[in-house]
């Protein structure tokens, strides 16, 4: 079972399914987002990685282009698109990552390779 997780989710335009989000430490976020910006976003932030779904926040996450940040946020710098998602960017908690999705594919079998014909008997 994934542990829970706080997401900061940022939609560029109502129409669009684009989602760009964060991972955010909810109670720094709070602080941070109630105006108490001497916090460093090392502690606001679970990690500097911004992720883009065209989705929704149902979709498959992936890590957007500098050329999307760029078009989107008017910068590809990680720090400023961060500090934008985090000023404009909606908070939500639900589930983490299950691990599951990062293992390799089950129905491939195992990892050993028959090559003589033998099937598994001969190892």
């Amino acid at each position: 079972m994934p542990k829970n997780v706080t997401k900061v989710v940022y939609k560029p335009d109502t129409q669009s399914t684009d989602e760009y989000m964060l991972i955010v430490n909810p109670t720094e976020f709070k602080k941070w987002k109630s105006g108490d910006t001497t916090i460093p976003l090392a502690e606001v932030v679970d990690s500097f990685e911004i992720f883009h779904s065209t989705q929704g926040n149902q979709g498959y996450l992936g890590r957007p282009s500098k050329q999307q940040l760029d078009t989107t946020f008017g910068t590809s710098k990680d720090v400023e698109v961060i500090k934008i998602l985090l000023e404009k960017g909606k908070e939500q908690s639900g589930e983490g990552f299950h691990s599951a999705m990062f293992s390799m594919n089950a129905t491939r079998g195992s990892a050993i390779l028959d090559s003589k014909g033998k099937g598994l008997s001969g190892i």
